[in-house]
């Protein structure tokens, strides 16, 4: 072990801070770090170039004109479901009919999302098969650089020995199963208990997309801190506890305010524009804007983005960037998930301190800016919930929420016995 205590880390390629990024990130990087505007003013054949989503450009075209133009939308699409639009069964058809040049091409970043961010159909598909992702090679080569958290429980206890624990929390797909509506991804009783179990004896976060009071409203544990909109809008407990150094009122910190009004606007153009694609749904997590697409066509993919692109052109303050089965907006500002994580240590008192163990776990691409402040640090432990084989900056692994709470259960479980106190 080294000597600061921290994990030692799974042999990885160094190579993989880049690899794992995909197409989409690189025109982030070089959209907005380096020249602000290109994000926005990048060409179809340009996109093509840096093998980002590249749709049919005619097909596009003419759906877009159908999006304008009322009569010709209420005239070619099939009637509106109540609450969800098209039917999905009525707008295959509908794509099958109409779409120019037979389908907007997936290309190499969409098959990278698709493969990352596997559909519950294909998930059920490969049990049903006896192909779990337990008994693919890949996964077991994988799994022996990013060994499971419960499995290693032993390591992470005897290098967290004398420190303090800070834990880490995102929700979707980590609290709770990643589903269809975002508005229904509801924790069990079961694992609010565990997580409630472990803010009594650790400072415990929740740091999200979502926005800030929707993540409260599925959580409803007033003693956490809570960072919505990837680390954009934080609050905390008001009353000082025994565990942290923070005095006085709770932690408000809201570093992109000034973008609220743009973003607004954004999120009505979004709606507007995507009211064509059955499925996709536009969400306002007050300081970003998640437009998911779980459950729009694949067919319609590139489609959708392109229609994204068009409002964002517009925005150059803004950027795009891509999680599980949503593209999300945010201000292009300096400040990720792992820039909060670093913002809450210090407002508890342990941004310099060597004697504490912060331990982040969670399940998306975004989440990755966090596994790399620890590793970069190294301190703590990054945990990545997956089934399948990732490129990951994270240390360890959980396969699913069941065993993100058994890993909070075992937590609380090891403070309460004597010898963790020495």
């Amino acid at each position: 072990m080294p000597a600061n205590g921290s994990l030692p880390r799974p042999n990885s390629s160094s190579s993989s801070s880049s690899s794992f990024r995909g197409a989409l990130w690189n025109v982030e990087t070089e959209g907005v770090t380096r020249e602000p505007k290109r994000l926005c003013t990048i060409s179809i054949k340009e996109m093509g170039k840096q093998n980002v989503i590249v749709p049919e450009e005619l097909a596009v075209k003419s759906m877009m004109a159908i999006a304008a133009d009322p009569a010709r939308r209420s005239a070619l699409l099939p009637p509106l479901s109540p609450g969800l639009g098209v039917s999905c069964t009525s707008y295959k058809r509908f794509v099958t009919q109409h779409d120019v040049g037979g389908g907007a091409r997936i290309n190499a970043w969409v098959d990278s999302m698709r493969a990352s961010s596997p559909t519950h159909a294909k998930a059920a598909a490969v049990v049903s098969a006896s192909l779990e992702a337990s008994h693919d090679e890949k996964y077991r080569k994988w799994v022996k650089q990013h060994p499971s958290a419960l499995s290693n429980f032993g390591d992470i206890f005897a290098a967290s020995k004398g420190k303090q624990i800070v834990m880490f929390l995102d929700y979707d797909g980590t609290l709770s199963p990643i589903v269809d509506d975002p508005d229904r991804a509801f924790m069990s009783d079961a694992m609010r208990e565990a997580v409630r179990d472990a803010a009594r004896h650790f400072p415990t976060a929740i740091v999200s997309g979502r926005c800030r009071d929707k993540v409260f409203s599925f959580v409803r544990l007033r003693e956490l801190y809570y960072a919505g909109s990837h680390g954009m809008d934080i609050k905390g407990p008001s009353k000082t506890t025994k565990r942290t150094k923070a005095k006085g009122k709770g932690v408000l910190f809201q570093p992109a305010s000034e973008f609220l009004p743009m973003i607004d606007e954004v999120y009505k153009a979004l709606l507007q524009k995507t009211e064509l694609i059955p499925g996709s749904r536009v969400e306002n997590n007050t300081f970003s804007l998640s437009v998911h697409f779980r459950c729009v066509d694949e067919k319609i993919w590139s489609s959708l983005a392109e229609m994204v692109r068009s409002v964002l052109k517009d925005y150059p303050k803004l950027r795009l960037t891509l999680g599980r089965k949503v593209l999300e907006i945010r201000p292009s500002i300096k400040w990720d998930k792992g820039k909060a994580l670093e913002f809450l240590l210090e407002s508890l008192g342990f941004g310099d301190r060597t004697d504490v163990f912060p331990v982040y776990v969670g399940d998306d691409r975004t989440d990755e800016d966090a596994f790399k402040v620890l590793r970069d640090r190294g301190q703590g432990a990054g945990i990545l919930v997956s089934k399948f084989a990732k490129e990951t900056h994270a240390s360890y692994s959980l396969r699913e929420p069941a065993e993100v709470k058994e890993f909070l259960s075992r937590l609380a479980e090891w403070k309460r016995l004597p010898s963790s106190k020495n």
